[in-house]
């Protein structure tokens, strides 16, 4: 299987996508594997934060549109006939899961970008909540150079997470942009060499997991699910998550934590 995941010591899933010969592409296969990964992440009560990567010269570059249309095609005609919603493990939302569309998933996603990152790779890069790239790594919304549509979440993201020309610029003009700019519309929050790449990734999420996860995950829920509606709502939000959060286990052991002059050893409620 060329979707690969990993949880390591530290708290931290390592996702890997490992099909370097098709640039990373993904055909229904591997979609599905994808969107399983993710959900083993957000159920698996030991891993507070994933990194997400590639092998080879790519990070992801969305659909493989040899295989993948064809097959989504007759799955969803099989679907049809047989009046079911999946089908030996594929559903025909594996593609938008996968690139965590619409997914409700609150603990912290690190991008670790180690080349192209395009099309589908875009769409799930907006899903992820820190991006850190090599040098050579390019970004692009190519869809409408092939007369497609960024239907995996990057018209409703891109435009709420970098100001708004630099997010029309990349959605019109389909272009590829190098990692610099990528860095300067702020898109990215980091660039790293690439035998640098794994081990900035890791430090980062140490940095999170350093924290409380209950915390941590609530905090992220709080902010996604604020962007989705009004402030007044927002706040009414953000008022119910801080209860919870106070409410914790882990509220109680920082603070006893700080006053014992010690590490505090969360357990995640």
């Amino acid at each position: 299987m060329a979707i690969h995941y990993e949880l390591g010591d530290g708290h931290v899933a390592w996702i890997t996508i490992d099909r370097a010969e098709a640039k990373n592409s993904l055909d229904m296969e591997h979609f599905a594997a994808l969107r399983r990964a993710w959900e083993r992440f957000g159920a698996e009560s030991e891993a507070w934060v994933a990194v997400v990567t590639g092998t080879g010269d790519s990070f992801c570059t969305g659909a493989d549109l040899k295989t993948y249309i064809p097959a989504i095609t007759k799955l969803h005609r099989e679907m049809r006939e047989r009046d079911v919603e999946e089908i030996d493990g594929y559903r025909l939302d594996d593609g938008v899961r996968a690139v965590l569309r619409q997914v409700e998933l609150y603990k912290p996603v690190i991008a670790a970008v180690n080349g192209t990152c395009v099309a589908g790779g875009m769409e799930m890069l907006g899903g992820c909540d820190l991006r850190i790239a090599v040098p050579s790594a390019t970004f692009g919304v190519l869809e409408p150079k092939r007369g497609l549509f960024a239907g995996g979440g990057t018209t409703v993201r891109l435009p709420r997470q970098i100001p708004f020309p630099a997010a029309m610029e990349l959605l019109l003009c389909a272009d590829r942009i190098p990692a610099h700019r990528a860095l300067s519309m702020g898109l990215l929050n980091e660039i790293v060499e690439p035998e640098e790449l794994h081990g900035a990734a890791r430090a980062l999420a140490r940095r999170i997991t350093a924290n409380a996860p209950f915390a941590v995950a609530k905090t992220k829920e709080s902010v996604l699910r604020g962007l989705a509606v009004d402030e007044s709502e927002a706040y009414r939000i953000e008022s119910r998550i801080a209860r919870e959060v106070f409410a914790s286990e882990d509220a109680k052991e920082g603070p006893r934590a700080f006053a014992e002059k010690r590490e505090p050893h969360w357990v995640g409620r």
